[in-house]
């Protein structure tokens, strides 16, 4: 089988879950496996169009959108896979590759599929996606009912961890980080702005990192505001120094005070299967998969109070956090990308047969 990999067009966050399936198709697919590198694609064709628009004159009214930028950067994707003739295009995430250029696979024969990896925020996005593709994951299993009704092949594939990256110790990671009694690395979300707010801090280092813009001149939280955006190598760092890792999951579909909120999630995240490879200690709040996955391993609170407590007693408490660590490592051990990416393939060969449906899922060439 031939498959082209559409990357996810980021640096960051979702940029692991490309690295991820990259490098674990590239291991059963060898020399069937091609990568088309988004992001670089996009950088480089926001430049190219600049450059167009001020040869053209740099009339305002005629300067360059991103919609056309997504489309510029992703629509030799198409030029590719037919170079190759690939059997199937999949991309990851999709929400960064222009529908136009989905579309063109399609007249042009091609078979095509998405890895959605931002269920359920942006499930009205994505169902669009669906319509135009053969087949699709989504990482919430919540999500797949109402992506089947844009395309009835979506399959539920949860998250998964890069043995390679994330693990107790890594000799060539960066060694600048400091160790924090409690780390939480993510975007500040009105929910988690208030329930960090109400946490009792006192006495404890906690290092907070990532977008946090809500956060007012004078907000309680600024003084444990410890960096920006991180790449994924220096959170993983950050990981593995801490005494306790948060899990918070995002409730907000958007970024604002005022954002609506979803209810129904019930998937892990990924940073639930990166801490627990990395053997940290996690404290998290409450979805289904978090007690069918991890048991008793992964505590989880629901309010500051049960979470300023948990805190308090597990860091009085090292032996108890190594053994849950230690069960929660174990508990994740088969969920790599590795056992994903088979999946996927699996998935596939069942598509091409069309008699059979897909079955139901259990818990390297650049360009």
């Amino acid at each position: 089988m031939r498959v082209l990999l559409v990357g996810a067009g980021a640096d960051i966050a979702i940029r692991d879950v490309e690295d991820g399936f990259r490098r674990a198709l590239g291991e059963l697919l060898g020399d069937g496996l091609y990568f088309y590198d988004l992001a670089a694609r996009l950088s480089l064709a926001q430049r190219w169009l600049s450059m167009l628009w001020r040869a053209r004159g740099a009339v305002p009214e005629d300067r360059p959108s991103w919609p056309e930028a997504i489309y510029r950067g992703g629509v030799e994707a198409l030029e590719m896979a037919l170079r190759f003739q690939v059997d199937w295009v999949i991309a990851i995430s999709g929400m960064f590759l222009h529908p136009d250029a989905l579309g063109l696979m399609k007249r042009a024969g091609l078979r095509t599929g998405v890895i959605f990896t931002e269920s359920p925020y942006e499930d009205a996005a994505q169902a669009r996606v669906a319509s135009l593709v053969d087949v699709c994951w989504t990482s919430e299993r919540s999500s797949v009912p109402r992506l089947q009704m844009a395309n009835r092949k979506t399959q539920y594939l949860p998250h998964a961890y890069d043995p390679q990256r994330h693990a107790p110790a890594a000799p060539d990671g960066p060694d600048d980080v400091p160790a924090h009694d409690v780390v939480f690395v993510g975007t500040g979300f009105h929910e988690r702005v208030e329930l960090l707010a109400d946490v009792d801090w006192a006495g404890i280092d906690f290092g907070l990192y990532g977008t946090w813009t809500l956060l007012g001149s004078r907000h309680p939280l600024r003084q444990h505001l410890r960096g920006g955006t991180m790449t994924n190598a220096r959170t993983i760092a950050l990981y593995r120094r801490a005494k306790i890792g948060l899990n918070l999951y995002r409730s907000s579909e958007r970024y604002g005070r005022n954002a609506p909120r979803v209810a129904e999630a019930e998937s892990l995240n990924p940073r639930a299967y990166e801490l627990a490879a990395c053997g940290v200690f996690q404290i998290s709040d409450w979805r289904p998969e978090v007690a069918e996955v991890f048991g008793s391993a992964v505590p989880t609170v629901d309010s500051a109070a049960e979470l300023s407590a948990q805190l308090r007693y597990f860091l009085a408490h090292p032996e108890g956090r190594a053994a849950s660590a230690h069960r929660a490592r174990l508990a994740v051990q088969p969920q790599t990308f590795a056992a994903r990416a088979a999946q996927l393939l699996e998935d596939l060969d069942a598509v091409e047969d069309s008699s059979q449906p897909l079955p139901a899922l259990a818990g390297q060439k650049g360009a």
